[in-house]
C-alpha cells in the first residue's frame, strides 16, 4: 500500500515573545538582534515580536525593538511586567494597568499592532476574570494575539543556557536537531487538532522566543518547517484568519486557542493536557539526550 501523501496547505506564521534579550548569553547577544532579522528578511517574511516592556525599557532595548518596526514587524504588548494573570493575587485592575503602561512604552514605536499576548498564554483562572479582561480589550481597541501552536521553546532555551554556565565550552549545536524535531512534533500535533476541531486547518501562530536558541536555530527550524509542507507566511495574514475572532468560554482561560478551542467543544479530554505545553513534558527527553 502506498504511504499517505504528506498534508499540504498548512499555514503557519512565526511569532516571537517576551523581547529577553539580556538572557541571550554575551558571546551571542550582540549579533541576535541582526542575525533573528536576517533570518526573516531572507524568507521576505513578516512576524509578530510580542514584547514585555521590562525588558526594552530603556534606550539600548528600544533601540534593538524598533528595528523589527522598521523592517515591518508587528509589534504586539505582552504586559510591561510579564505576570501571571491565573495567579491567586492578580487584581484585574492593576493588570490593565500594566497593560497601558506597556502601550505607552511601545506605541511611539513602528510597527505597534494593539494586540495582547497573555503571559504564558494564561487569560484567567476565573470566568469573573476573564470576562472583565476580555470587556476591557474590547472597551480599548485590543485584540487577543493568540497562539495556534503552543511549544516549549523556552525550556530549551533555559536548558541550554544551563549548560553554558556550566561549561561555557559547551557545544550549543547539539540542541539543534532535538530543538526542532520539538517545534515540529507540535505543528503536527496542534494542527492535527485543529483539523478535528474545526474541520479545515486554519492559518497558524507558533509561539517562539526572542532568545539564544532561536538564534541558533531559526534558519534551519524555518527550513525545516518549510521540508515538511509548510507554508510560511506573514503574521498580518494570519491574524486575519477568521478563528482568531475566537473567544472560548473555557476555565481557566488560555492555552493555544486550538487547545480551548478543543475544550469548549468537548470530546477531545483524551488529547488535552494541563497546561497544553511544559517543561514537564520534556524533561525526560533532554535529560536521556544528556542535554
Amino acid at each position: 500500500m502506498p504511504l499517505a501523501a504528506e498534508p499540504r496547505g498548512r499555514r503557519l506564521a512565526i511569532t516571537m515573545d517576551d523581547f529577553a534579550w539580556r538572557n541571550i548569553p554575551e558571546a551571542w547577544r550582540g549579533r541576535a538582534n541582526a542575525t533573528l532579522l536576517q533570518t526573516l528578511a531572507r524568507r521576505h517574511l513578516q512576524a509578530a515580536v510580542f514584547v514585555a516592556g521590562r525588558n526594552i525599557d530603556d534606550q539600548a532595548g528600544l533601540a534593538l525593538v524598533r528595528r523589527w518596526g522598521d523592517e515591518g514587524h508587528i509589534i504586539g504588548n505582552h504586559t510591561y511586567s510579564h505576570r501571571n494573570f491565573n495567579a491567586d493575587d492578580v487584581n484585574v485592575a492593576a493588570y490593565e494597568a500594566d497593560v497601558e503602561r506597556n502601550e505607552k512604552l511601545l506605541s511611539p514605536l513602528p510597527g505597534y499592532t494593539k494586540m495582547l499576548r497573555f503571559p504564558m498564554l494564561k487569560e484567567g483562572e476565573t470566568a469573573k476574570n476573564r470576562d472583565a479582561m476580555r470587556a476591557w480589550m474590547h472597551e480599548h481597541g485590543y485584540r487577543n494575539g493568540h497562539v495556534t501552536i503552543d511549544t516549549s521553546d523556552w525550556y530549551y532555551d533555559a536548558r541550554l543556557r544551563d549548560h553554558l554556565r556550566a561549561d561555557p565550552k559547551f557545544d550549543v549545536f547539539r540542541y539543534g536537531k532535538p530543538y526542532i524535531a520539538h517545534i515540529l512534533e507540535c505543528a503536527e500535533r496542534y494542527d492535527s487538532l485543529a483539523r478535528d476541531v474545526l474541520g479545515h486547518s486554519p492559518a497558524h501562530t507558533v509561539l517562539l522566543h526572542y532568545n539564544l536558541t532561536n538564534t541558533l536555530f531559526l534558519d534551519d527550524l524555518l527550513a525545516a518547517l518549510e521540508g515538511a509542507h509548510w507554508t510560511l507566511i506573514p503574521a498580518g495574514e494570519a491574524f486575519a484568519d477568521l478563528v482568531f475572532r475566537s473567544e472560548p468560554k473555557t476555565v481557566p482561560a488560555g492555552e493555544s486557542l486550538i487547545w480551548a478551542l478543543a475544550k469548549e467543544r468537548g470530546g477531545f479530554e483524551s488529547r488535552l493536557r494541563y497546561p497544553g505545553e511544559d517543561s514537564v513534558y520534556e524533561q525526560a527527553k533532554l535529560d536521556r539526550l544528556g542535554l
